[in-house]
């Protein structure tokens, strides 16, 4: 049965992803099941969307009774229950306003857009002349507008032509942040954490400073908490951690339970109004079955203190990590229940070693050929950490 489900997928699936070899059939928890009845602890948590374990029951009740009171009317009406999330994501990240989405990506684009019109309309940049300054190594999507401001070839390659308007500047370097900013200059997107990269932790003041230099230069300072927010390090956003107030964050993955894709872009009242009717959209975006199930997500996290377990354990776990004395380990980094662990690629790639991990129950996905990463649900116990570090200890000495 296995080697015919991975026969389908290559016979009728586009080839764009690169999965390990294991064909997943059920979760819950912290825990996956493969087609064979094999037990992994789940350490991707499907890039931060599954924080809450999988199959969460209280949000798979909720998701049950929206589905069948109302689960889709569209943006052409009031509904009961986005409404309802909108208040509660305000009210606790501290924005003025949201625009809730799907994906990640559609979030990003709904960022830019507003950024660009807030320009135009605000700071009065002339007519298509915004301009948008990312950073290098960033991942944000892989939209035809997102890719192309992406300085990794693998998403470009033979995609353009490109969407002009972004200046690329080193993660890290203020300098040169400074230095491409000019009258035309909108905004700043920045992960506070970059994910993709390999779990990457800007100098410390440095996103202080980046805020600093936004304000002094009338430029919006948007964040992509897409992954990094939500409680992963240990805090509603990473970008907390320095005590930054962004004029505007970008929400996603653990937003909807894991069972859900819910996105968002909360903002500042004078960003988020440039937006009329018909400005902008999408027929899913707001539906009720997402909005109920991101207010119960959001609940759950509160009182069930996710924040607490991610800071505490997370910081564990990275400790753990760092002592385990192998030659292949470059360096380990993280913040939170959010690490990589970077490799000795001459010795074992990235890839080689999330195989190795598979085999022996824990799953994870390497990054740039060098980094594995852990990010288990935020419900895990220390317990099951520990298990976990047994093993990884064997994979990473072996």
């Amino acid at each position: 049965m296995e080697h015919h489900i991975k026969q389908l997928d290559s016979r009728f699936g586009a080839q764009n992803y690169n999965p390990l070899p294991v064909v997943l059939q059920r979760g819950s928890g912290v825990w996956l099941w493969d087609i064979n009845n094999k037990k992994y602890l789940d350490m991707m948590s499907a890039y931060s969307a599954v924080s809450h374990g999988h199959c969460h029951p209280e949000l798979v009740e909720v998701m049950h009774t929206q589905a069948q009171t109302l689960s889709m009317c569209s943006r052409a009406y009031f509904s009961e229950k986005m409404p309802l999330l909108l208040e509660k994501l305000c009210t606790l990240l501290g924005y003025d306003k949201a625009l809730l989405m799907n994906t990640g990506a559609e979030a990003i684009e709904t960022a830019i857009k507003a950024a660009r019109r807030w320009g135009y309309s605000q700071k009065g940049i002339p007519d298509n002349q915004a301009e948008i300054i990312v950073f290098q190594n960033n991942f944000h999507g892989r939209t035809t507008g997102i890719i192309s401001f992406s300085s990794d070839e693998d998403y470009r390659y033979q995609f353009g032509p490109y969407l002009p308007g972004f200046h690329i500047a080193p993660y890290g370097d203020i300098e040169a942040v400074e230095k491409l900013m000019n009258k035309n200059t909108c905004a700043v997107l920045v992960e506070p954490i970059q994910g993709e990269a390999g779990i990457v932790i800007p100098p410390p003041g440095w996103l202080k400073k980046l805020e600093e230099l936004c304000k002094n230069q009338n430029v919006l300072l948007i964040c992509d908490e897409i992954q990094s927010g939500l409680g992963r390090t240990g805090a509603w956003l990473a970008s907390s951690h320095e005590n930054v107030k962004p004029d505007a964050v970008v929400l996603g993955k653990a937003l909807g339970g894991g069972l859900y894709p819910v996105s968002a872009l909360l903002g500042r009242q004078d960003l988020m109004d440039v937006f009329n009717p018909g400005s902008h959209g999408s027929t899913f975006g707001g539906n009720p079955l997402a909005c109920a199930i991101a207010h119960k997500a959001i609940e759950i996290m509160e009182r069930d203190k996710y924040l607490e377990n991610s800071a505490t354990l997370g910081e564990y776990f990275l400790n753990q990590l760092k002592t385990i004395a192998s030659p292949m380990i470059k360096s380990v980094r993280g913040r939170g229940l959010w690490i990589g662990v970077d490799l000795d690629q001459s010795k074992k790639t990235g890839r080689q070693a999330c195989e190795e991990l598979m085999e022996r129950g824990i799953l994870s996905k390497e990054t740039h050929e060098t980094v594995v990463r852990f990010a288990p649900p935020l419900i895990i116990t220390k317990s099951e950490i520990d298990g976990a570090l047994e093993i990884i200890e064997q994979v990473f000495m072996g």
